[in-house]
């Protein structure tokens, strides 16, 4: 039996339009991030953390009521996976007793239930601000090991064009943060190096055939290749990408607020992560103008000795 013909989309047909789009995110994400910045969590700013557990569920208005007539400022009231639970966060208030001041004014407010301290927790700002820092000087070095490992595994080119893709996948995801004001924490630190890590692992199974078509379809140009190669590997791209997102939602919905942002973070990750593996590390390869030679090297010519 004859194998079945791989069908060949034109990917690479509206590729200026989607470099338009592509852009026009990033200059969103960009001025967002200039604007409004990232809204830091407790981990990176530093300050107090109290979490009350309650046996029915909680007013929230009532508990941020009591906490401003009590004198606390700078304060966040939230759920914390139940609405039993309640996440109470203020600014640097270095108290030990901060926790039981606190719970004696929400018991005030809530007398006909009794309340429980379950944390209290301090981040000194000092060490958010360290955090802060080295979890940034982490994310540019894992970004520079993997632009090495892929020169050395493939090519300069095809190097730049992936550590490119991250970059704008990052910057995405960040200008996402930044325009919704959602908290970043360690959490979300965490799932953004998650994204690399994803992304970069889709790119390298695109460049892959990519390089190999190239070997391979000798008569083909550049943009037949990407489409080939493209086409080829969707089906294991749109797969992975969609069961793993199936797992994300039900995170971000059943999870809580303490995975949250986590969830969501990696939501938008993958979703750009896959789009960019289709439209913007192909077409950062035909940007640089990658072709055959760059990835056959030339034979060696005969060296014949002459007799004297």
């Amino acid at each position: 039996m004859m194998a079945k013909t791989q069908k060949i989309y034109n990917f690479m047909g509206p590729r200026k339009l989607m470099a338009a789009f592509s852009l026009t995110l990033l200059l969103i994400s960009v001025a967002s991030l200039a604007i409004n910045g990232l809204k830091f969590g407790l981990d990176f700013t530093g300050g107090s953390l109290v979490e009350i557990g309650y046996e029915q569920p909680a007013d929230l208005g009532v508990i941020r009521n009591a906490l401003e007539d009590a004198g606390y400022e700078d304060v966040t009231v939230q759920t914390f996976g139940a609405a039993t639970d309640v996440l109470i966060r203020l600014g640097e208030t270095h108290d030990p007793k901060l926790g039981d001041n606190i719970l004696q004014q929400l018991q005030s407010a809530e007398s006909d239930q009794t309340l429980t301290l379950r944390r209290n927790e301090f981040v000194g700002s000092q060490v958010g601000e360290e955090l802060r820092e080295q979890g940034g000087l982490g994310m540019l070095l894992a970004l520079a090991m993997i632009m090495i490992y892929l020169a050395f595994r493939f090519q300069i080119k095809f190097s730049l064009g992936a550590v490119l893709a991250l970059v704008h996948d990052v910057v995405i995801v960040l200008g996402m943060f930044s325009m919704l004001q959602l908290e970043f924490d360690l959490t979300v630190l965490a799932a953004i190096l998650a994204v690399i890590g994803y992304s970069l692992n889709d790119t390298i199974v695109v460049y892959d055939r990519i390089r190999e078509n190239f070997r391979i379809m000798r008569k083909a140009d550049a943009i037949e290749i990407m489409n080939s190669s493209l086409s080829q590997t969707l089906s294991r791209t749109l797969m992975t990408s969609f069961t793993t997102i199936l797992v994300l939602i039900a995170l971000a919905v059943f999870g809580g607020s303490t995975i949250f942002g986590f969830a969501v973070a990696l939501l938008a990750g993958i979703g750009v992560g896959t789009y960019s593996s289709i439209y913007v590390a192909a077409n950062l390869l035909l940007m640089l103008k990658v072709t055959r030679d760059d990835l056959i090297p030339p034979p060696k010519e005969d060296v014949v000795d002459e007799m004297p």
